[in-house]
This record gives structure tokens, sequence and C-alpha cells, in this order.
């Protein structure tokens, strides 16, 4: 698990979306509301896609390595919107999310397409990324730290050669 980015990204490339897409898709949907909504509020876009719900097929590996098998179908809502920023730059965000939650894929939609306006990249990041982040971080490490009492260390051992 990565810890926190201090900084914000400053630049729009598909390493850098590829990063903020992660943790708007791992955040929860009380942390999403509590820091997207207000800015999706703010800059609510034009709809290319409204929010619609669809299936996709999972698949699987066996073993993790081998053949790939379908696992089954998940429910997942999806929309798409572009945005205008200050300097006429217009930006296309997209939102993608497990289940039926078109309010939370339209906040992530939102914030991806205002971290692509060059204008207000850093506020969003400082806004709403970091403190993503570190949510997300906070959550995973109240989880290892409820599991780990059961944890069961696994060793070989070294038969006894006669």
């Amino acid at each position: 698990m990565s810890e926190p980015s201090p900084s914000p990204v400053l630049r729009c490339d598909a390493k850098a979306r590829r990063q903020w897409l992660s943790v708007l898709a791992r955040s929860s949907r009380e942390a999403l509301e509590r820091h997207a909504a207000p800015l999706a509020r703010r800059h609510p876009g034009q709809w290319l896609r409204p929010p619609e719900h669809g299936l996709v097929m999972l698949r699987g590996r066996i073993g993790n390595t081998g053949d790939r098998f379908n696992l089954g179908e998940a429910t997942v809502t999806r929309c798409a919107l572009t945005l205008s920023g200050p300097d006429g730059h217009t930006s296309v965000g997209v939102g993608y999310v497990l289940g039926r939650d078109a309010e939370r894929a339209h906040w992530i939609a939102c914030v991806d397409a205002c971290l692509q306006q060059p204008a207000w990249q850093a506020d969003v990041w400082r806004q709403v990324i970091a403190p993503l982040q570190a949510h997300t971080a906070e959550r995973h490490a109240r989880e290892r730290a409820a599991v780990a009492p059961s944890r069961v260390e696994f060793f070989t051992l070294q038969p006894e050669l006669s």
C-alpha cells in the first residue's frame, strides 16, 4: 500500500490520472461525499454520458497466473462529463463505480475533470485527493490492526535426515 502523497501532482499525464482515479475509486462513499461533493456542486459540468448502470464480466485466472475464466458479472455505474476551466481549457472526466451509485460516479467524474484543469489542479489535489489518500491509508491501517491478532505464520520445517 502506498502512503499519501504530500505534494500535488501538478501534471496531467496517464500515470498521474491513473493515480488520482485509483484514489477516488478506493475511497468510501462517505469520504467522497465530504471532500468531492462540494466541488461537484461548484463545477457540475455538462453531461457527455449521464450516469447509467450496466454489467461487466469479471474474469479471473486459475492460481492467479493460469488460464482465464469468467468469474461472474458485476453491476457498474458509469458517466462522463465535460468541464470548461477559467482559461477556456476543456476537460473530460469519467466516473466508474461498482454498484448502482450514480451520485458517487458523478463526483468522481467531476473531480477527474477538475484535476485536468491546470488552473485548479493544485487546489483540487490539496482539498480532495490528499484528504482521501489520508482517509484510505487510515482505514487500511485500522483494518490491518484488526486482523493482525489472527495472523498465522507458516514456515517450512526441514525434514529430519536419518
